[in-house]
């Protein structure tokens, strides 16, 4: 009895409404009166949710109104569709010509009502992803044409389902590898400069950056190999752009083993050029450190430890570690220059500095007489010394290294031969270093 009710009261007011709209008015089509009485037969149904009742009402109006008539009758549309997919999933004949409406509806939306365009595009991208299933090939091509439309206003989660899509087709050998990486990097270009109304959304972007980042890496799509070739002719045709190089450095550095090459090195040298700071000397420092470039490492570490923004703290870090790399690598003069002033920077490393030190003057190969070709002993016993005072921790194994140098030193006679005598001062010079230390003979 309801239901008769409502329909009546329907019929009536869609009949009364009539009059209501002004005569002229070409939106609605040609078959304008007929067109807004079915309008008006399903709008009432459709806000009392009685979607079997409003459904055949709105066919009728979607057949007989032009698609300017109302945007209500579009988005309305979508529901009843897939209030239809739901009703009918096990006939998935019938719900792949639902699933075409429904598209079709977004479609006709974004057309006819510009201004709400993104997001009809939007929800069209939502509804792919939840009813075109086992076709790869359709899903590429259905996202990309959205994302190219909306660009950084595309639905986050939209970015995501397009290189999940990308990366079948690479899978199945229907696309190559430099398609996905091209995809991949244009969404999260995009995704960079969506629009985030409140923390919740940036958030949201971060997240799906994340998700982004672990889908592309998971994929091996970008292998080492397929970079290299991918990067080395653009960066060849244009070896100072900021922005390849940027590119490059970002795409090697997230995939495993790709760093260790002279594409990476040289975009990273050009990152360093045209925008240079003391972190970017240091990682240049790590790169040529690496591949043996010993010069060019001690070089750029020079330079990041000249920077006036880097704080004392990072510049005696820095410090001891371009000492430990001289000191393997043979440049006594440099180590010993580099350990002394990350002790006078930082106390917390004096420690770990004088026993660097000590090693280097232990390890010299010193010319000259008897005495000194044994005297980088003293010095070296004089920083063993220095370091157990100066962190506990290395007192053990000072005292070991002092007992084993101590071996080294000359017999009382055989100093006494040279003027020299227990206590006396005693200056060295060996390999571009100079100390002043203290005599010592065998007892």
């Amino acid at each position: 009895m309801k239901k008769i009710i409502l329909s009546i009261l329907v019929i009536a007011m869609a009949l009364g409404s009539l009059k209501a709209y002004a005569q002229g008015d070409d939106k609605y089509g040609p078959n304008k009166e007929q067109c807004l009485v079915y309008l008006s037969y399903y709008s009432e149904y459709f806000k009392q949710k009685s979607y079997n009742e409003a459904l055949p009402n709105w066919r009728e109006a979607y057949r007989l109104c032009a698609p300017s008539a109302r945007q209500a009758l579009l988005i309305d549309g979508t529901t009843l569709m897939r209030q239809l997919i739901a009703k009918n999933a096990k006939d998935p004949q019938y719900v792949a010509g639902l699933v075409d409406t429904l598209l079709t509806l977004h479609d006709l939306r974004a057309q006819y009502y510009p201004k709400y365009a993104v997001t009809a595009r939007n929800n069209k991208g939502l509804d792919i992803a939840a009813y075109v299933k086992d076709d790869p090939a359709r899903l590429f091509s259905e996202f990309e044409a959205i994302i190219s439309a909306n660009t950084e206003q595309t639905k986050p989660s939209l970015y995501i389902h397009d290189m999940n899509a990308a990366i079948t087709l690479f899978q199945e050998g229907k696309i190559d590898a430099e398609q996905v990486i091209n995809t991949y990097q244009r969404n999260i270009a995009f995704l960079e400069k969506a629009p985030a109304k409140n923390e919740a959304e940036a958030e949201q972007n971060k997240t799906v950056r994340g998700d982004l980042e672990s889908l592309f890496i998971s994929s091996k799509v970008a292998s080492c190999e397929n970079l290299i070739a991918l990067f080395t002719p653009r960066y060849e045709a244009n070896p100072n752009d900021l922005a390849i190089a940027t590119n490059i450095v970002k795409m090697m550095g997230m995939t495993e083993g790709c760093t260790d090459n002279d594409l990476f090195v040289k975009a990273a040298t050009t990152m360093y050029r045209q925008d240079p700071s003391y972190t970017s000397a240091y990682f240049l420092f790590k790169l040529n450190a690496g591949k043996g470039n010993n010069q060019e490492a001690i070089k750029y570490m020079e330079e990041a430890i000249a920077y006036p923004e880097s704080d004392e703290a990072t510049d005696a870090q820095y410090n001891y570690e371009l000492a430990t790399f001289c000191y393997k690598n043979g440049y006594a003069a440099k180590a010993y220059a580099a350990a002394r002033k990350a002790s006078e920077l930082d106390a917390s490393l004096a420690g770990k500095a004088y026993f660097l030190i000590a090693n280097i003057w232990g390890t010299a190969n010193c010319g000259g007489d008897e005495i000194e070709k044994r005297a980088p002993y003293w010095v070296a016993v004089d920083y063993l010394q220095k370091a157990r005072s100066a962190d506990p921790s290395l007192a053990e194994e000072a005292g070991k290294q002092i007992a084993q140098y101590a071996k080294y030193y000359p017999q009382t006679a055989e100093a006494f031969m040279y003027d020299l005598t227990d206590g006396k001062s005693y200056t060295v010079s060996c390999n571009g270093m100079t100390a002043t230390t203290t005599v010592r003979t065998q007892k």
